[in-house]
């Protein structure tokens, strides 16, 4: 009777879980792997693309705006510059015409 009431060490518990485990081998572990990879990717996939799309937005539309800034400004200045040549050369041009053509 005394044998059936002690109560067991942790020791021969963890040693009773050991035993109960199955063997896994090395291609059972490495599929394991891939599938707890394939769930966790699923999972949480569309969360980490909406945070970078998200993230790389505002960045990107930060830097686009710079940038489309400093071309307007080059544009506006180069256009400016042409119409500022263009003209000089058409009023040298007409000042250059004979008398004829260029009435006064």
């Amino acid at each position: 009777m005394a044998d059936e009431q002690r109560v067991p060490v942790l020791t021969e518990i963890v040693a009773d879980t050991r035993r109960a485990l199955p063997a896994v081998d090395a291609q059972m572990l490495e599929a394991l792997a891939r599938e707890l990879e394939r769930a966790v990717l699923s999972r949480l996939g569309p969360e980490v693309d909406r945070l970078i799309d998200e993230r790389l937005g505002r960045t990107l539309n930060k830097v686009l705006g710079l940038a489309l800034d400093s071309v307007r400004a080059e544009l506006t200045v180069s256009v400016t510059q042409m119409v500022r040549e263009a003209v000089a050369a058409s009023v040298a041009h007409a000042l250059s015409l004979p008398e004829t053509t260029n009435p006064k």
